[in-house]
């Protein structure tokens, strides 16, 4: 199959699966052309690279920004209005005090974003124009992006 990432417009609706009729991409229009969904051979949904985000990087404190700002910012200077720091605060603490609030924040981020970026594949058999018999039939992978709400025809054997 070869691949793709190319926007399709898709309509739902009933199509011949493996276990009967289903719900699924019933029409998608690619390159100005129409294809009719004839049958529906296989569904799966994939999680997206979420060990690949910039979340996962600050939450584990990899993140090379978040590293080279902190280096910058973690110098020791006296508390505003005493002489020294002391030994239970000042702002070396109220920096650690602040990067482990912003990191349990990516951590909800990513928990929030990053975790739920699913994507549902459709493998789709399906043929030119409205016509489901006669030449012109491929084999499609149709995949609905979960968080953009967006079609992709992804893979193609036709």
């Amino acid at each position: 199959m070869r691949r793709y990432d190319d926007p399709v417009e898709v309509r739902r609706g009933m199509v011949a699966g493996p276990g009967g009729r289903q719900e699924g991409p019933e029409q998608f229009l690619w390159k100005g052309r129409l294809w009719k969904v004839c049958e529906i051979e296989a569904h799966w949904v994939e999680t997206g690279p979420w060990w690949q985000s910039g979340g996962v990087r600050a939450v584990l404190g990899s993140d090379t920004d978040t590293d080279m700002d902190m280096d910058m910012h973690t110098e020791s200077r006296p508390a505003s209005g005493s002489g020294s720091a002391g030994p239970g605060g000042g702002p070396s603490r109220d920096l650690a005090a602040r990067d482990l609030a912003a990191r349990d924040l990516a951590a909800r981020d990513l928990a929030a974003r990053d975790l739920a970026a699913e994507r549902e594949i459709w493998r789709v058999e399906a043929a030119r124009g409205l016509a489901a018999a006669g030449a012109g039939r491929g084999v499609f992978d149709l995949t609905f992006d979960w968080a953009s709400g967006s079609w992709l025809l992804t893979r193609c054997a036709d």
